[in-house]
């Protein structure tokens, strides 16, 4: 929750659309340097003015966002673990191993497309199927 004073500021910082545009996904006006954007195309801002652990925040690129669109480096470097950014961090930096995947692949958890495991043992226990004697 802001203040009239802070919000006041942030509105002047960042214009009226992006003021909605925060309201509406954050729930608060965030003004900062960006710092860069990912292959999904996500944003990514630091502010040392705020709070501390609200310094950092992502814009996401898409309207129905999660928190799985996040490359590795860049969830690193959001939640405080690191202190440099994927760009300037040439251990962290994405595109640079061989195994990692071109384009992140999307969290499909409540989805039809789902991991769902399976078992390929037989039972130990099988149901009773009675088996009624022919009438004479």
């Amino acid at each position: 929750m802001s203040t009239i004073p802070r919000t006041l500021r942030g509105i002047r910082k960042i214009g009226i659309k992006n003021y909605f545009k925060q309201m509406l996904y954050i729930g608060d006006t965030k003004y900062g340097q960006l710092i860069g954007t990912d292959r999904a195309g996500n944003k990514f801002f630091e502010n040392m003015e705020e709070l501390p652990l609200r310094t950092r925040w992502v814009e996401y690129a898409k309207h129905d966002y999660d928190a799985a669109q996040i490359e590795p480096g860049w969830h690193a470097w959001i939640s405080y673990a690191v202190d440099k950014a994927p760009p300037s961090d040439p251990l962290i930096q994405t595109g640079t191993r061989a195994f990692e995947p071109k384009v992140p692949y999307p969290n499909k958890t409540a989805t039809w497309g789902a991991f769902k495991t399976y078992n390929t043992t037989k039972s130990k226990i099988t149901a009773w199927e009675p088996v009624a004697a022919p009438r004479s």
